[in-house]
């Protein structure tokens, strides 16, 4: 069976459609590797030419290529991370799930890549691996947003997010990995689910795809929060309590989002400084499902270099 060409910068077009953006050339972008220790390395996309002022780092399950169509609209020079065993990146997605080693590669990339940028963006697992970095690394990261994802969370919504990734790491053919994507994704439009299905599955020589992050997962669940939760949440927290930095919350409110209003008001009350932004529309990932808004939140809050 012949394989599905795949060109990971062949795609721009499509987000420029979808979002009705204006579309001349292609942008500017290039993947970097960074090797964070002797065997093992990172991958990440470089937007632009100049000095990147921001750093983005992806959710569990998801590659690099979640943040294109927000990096083409803030047409600002920056980083989108693969995160360890996610997208081109070495790992198994079970060991990167470690907090302090996750930072700590991250570090090492963007200290690499982007050690003057402006701000950390952390979607979700991003969110909580931009917590960790700010600890391990705190020179390397001046202000914070994070994008749907506080320490606490709602637990059933998680865990249709887990269930999701969680779930088979093969499928026989494009057509059941996009139904599949579809059901656990009712706020996207398909055709930028199957954008999203291109870059994070590797068509196999038999006809099957496999998802990027499950090349090298064994078969026992994934547990984000580790063998104790509440202490790993309470450590998160106060992490977030010592921030000398500025910091947004930006929170989808559709139902598909994993926090409530207690999760907002404990940020508020923990972390009183903190803003908060809400995005009509949108679920977890705020930045599939309403990117522009995204992208107006993150110019507002970040000054240019």
């Amino acid at each position: 069976m012949a394989l599905l060409e795949y060109d990971e910068f062949g795609l721009f077009h499509e987000n420029a459609a979808e979002f009705g953006l204006q579309f001349s050339a292609p942008p500017v972008v290039r993947r970097e590797s960074v090797d964070v220790r002797p065997g093992h390395h990172l991958s990440a996309l470089v937007w632009g030419d100049a000095e990147p002022e921001l750093v983005l780092l992806h959710g569990g399950g998801q590659n690099a290529h979640t943040w294109d169509t927000v990096a083409m609209t803030l047409g600002r020079p920056l980083i989108a991370v693969d995160l360890p065993g996610h997208g081109h990146s070495d790992g198994s997605i079970r060991a990167s799930l470690s907090m302090e080693e996750m930072a700590s590669d991250v570090a090492t990339v963007v200290r690499t890549l982007a050690p003057h940028a402006s701000a950390v963006v952390g979607m979700s697992l991003g969110g909580l691996t931009t917590l960790a970095l700010s600890r391990e690394a705190p020179d390397l990261v001046r202000r914070v947003v994070l994008v749907d994802v506080l320490p606490s969370r709602d637990d059933k919504a998680t865990a249709v997010i887990g269930a999701f990734i969680n779930g088979p790491s093969s499928f026989p053919d494009f057509d059941e990995l996009l139904k599949r994507t579809i059901e656990f994704n009712p706020t996207r439009s398909v055709s930028s689910l199957r954008r999203g299905i291109l870059h994070n599955a590797v068509h196999q020589a038999d006809g099957s795809w496999v998802w990027r992050h499950s090349r090298t997962r064994d078969a026992a669940p994934i547990i984000v929060n580790g063998p104790d939760p509440a202490e790993r949440t309470e450590t998160m927290w106060r992490i977030m309590e010592q921030l000398a930095v500025p910091l947004l919350l930006v929170r989808g409110m559709e139902p598909q989002s994993i926090l409530r209003d207690e999760h907002e008001a404990e940020l508020l009350q923990r972390v009183p400084s903190a803003a908060v932004a809400h995005v009509e529309g949108a679920g977890h990932s705020v930045q599939g499902d309403r990117p522009l808004e995204l992208a107006a939140l993150i110019e507002s809050f970040v000054p240019r270099s």
